[in-house]
C-alpha cells in the first residue's frame, strides 16, 4: 500500500463520491413532490427538502468533509489488515533467505517491499554487523510507521470533532435569520412559519451529527486495529531480527561470499607472560666445614 494516497483507486474514489455528492445537491426539486392535501408532503421528503433549502457554506463545507472522511474511512480498512501490514509470503520469504545467508538479496528485498515488517528490518540491516545498533535501527524504524500510521487516520478525530461545531453554527445562524423574519413580519408571522424557519436552522445540527458519528466511530475502531496490528508486526520483525544474531559471533573461515553479511574478525590467543630466569641456588654454609 504504499504510494495509496496517489493510487488511482483512491482517485476513482474521490470522483465518484463527488460526482454523487454534485448530483444530490444539483437535483432540482428531486424530493419537492406534492401530496393530495394541498401543499402537504411526507416527513421523509419533507426532510431532504429542508436539506435542500439550505445549501449555504456552512452547507458545502459539512459536505465536502464528509466525503473527505468517507475517503479516509474506507482507506483506513483497506490498509490496516494483516494482509498488507504483516503478510504471511512476505515473513516467510525474509524467513528461508535468512536461513540460506543471503543477506545481500534480503537488503534489497526489504527495500522495495512496502509491509511494516520489511520496512522495520530494512534499516536494521544496514546497520550490520553491529547487533546493537541493528536493534535501535528497527526500534526507530518501528516508532516512525506506527506514529505515521496513527497520523493517518487522525484527520478522522478532527473531522469528528468539528462536525458538531459546524452544524451549531448552522443552527445559529439559521435562528438569526428566523428572528430577524419574525422581526421584519412586525411579530405577526404565524406559528407555522416560525416553525418553519426553525426547522431549517436545525437542519445543520442533524447534518453536523451525520458527520461526527461515523467518523469518530471508525476512528476509535482503526485506532484499536493500528494498534493491535503494529504490535504483533513489530513482535514479529524483532523475532527475525534475533534469527540474523548468532551471525555476529561467527567467525569468518574463509573468503566472503558476494552478499553475505559481514563478520567480525575472532579475537586473537591470549600471549603467555614471559618467565623471569632463576638465579642458581646458592650452597648453604655449614659451621665447621671446609670450604
Amino acid at each position: 500500500m504504499r504510494g495509496y494516497a496517489n493510487s488511482r483507486l483512491r482517485q476513482a474514489l474521490l470522483v465518484m463520491l463527488c460526482l454523487g455528492a454534485l448530483f444530490v445537491i444539483a437535483a432540482p426539486g428531486f424530493a419537492q413532490t406534492a401530496g393530495d392535501k394541498g401543499n402537504e408532503v411526507t416527513q421523509s421528503t419533507s426532510v431532504f427538502s429542508l436539506i435542500m433549502a439550505n445549501r449555504d457554506p456552512v452547507f458545502f463545507t459539512i459536505v465536502g468533509l464528509s466525503i473527505w472522511g468517507l475517503t479516509l474511512i474506507i482507506q483506513g480498512f483497506l490498509v490496516n489488515r494483516p494482509s498488507v501490514i504483516m503478510p504471511q509470503r512476505t515473513i516467510e520469504t525474509i524467513r528461508e533467505m535468512i536461513a540460506q545467508r543471503r543477506f545481500k538479496e534480503l537488503i534489497d528485498f526489504t527495500e522495495t517491499d512496502p509491509s511494516f515488517v520489511s520496512r522495520a528490518l530494512n534499516p536494521a540491516l544496514k546497520r550490520a554487523p553491529s547487533f546493537n545498533s541493528m536493534k535501535e535501527a528497527m526500534e526507530t524504524a518501528i516508532g516512525e510507521q506506527t506514529a505515521d500510521q496513527f497520523r493517518k487516520i487522525e484527520y478522522l478525530n478532527i473531522i469528528g470533532n468539528l462536525g458538531p461545531l459546524l452544524g451549531l453554527l448552522g443552527t445559529v445562524i439559521g435562528m438569526i435569520d428566523a428572528f430577524l423574519a419574525l422581526n421584519a413580519s412586525g411579530g405577526n408571522a404565524s406559528p407555522a412559519t416560525l416553525a418553519f424557519g426553525i426547522s431549517k436552522a436545525l437542519v445543520h445540527t442533524m447534518l453536523g451529527l451525520l458527520l461526527a458519528v461515523p467518523c469518530l466511530a471508525a476512528f476509535g475502531i482503526l485506532r484499536t486495529l493500528v494498534d493491535k496490528y503494529t504490535v504483533r508486526a513489530s513482535m514479529i520483525a524483532e523475532e527475525l531480527l534475533l534469527m540474523i544474531k548468532p551471525a555476529e559471533a561467527r567467525p569468518a573461515t574463509g573468503p566472503m561470499r558476494p552478499g553475505a553479511m559481514p563478520q567480525p574478525a575472532p579475537a586473537p590467543a591470549p600471549v603467555p607472560s614471559p618467565q623471569m630466569p632463576r638465579k642458581p641456588a646458592q650452597p648453604i654454609p655449614v659451621p665447621g666445614a671446609q670450604m
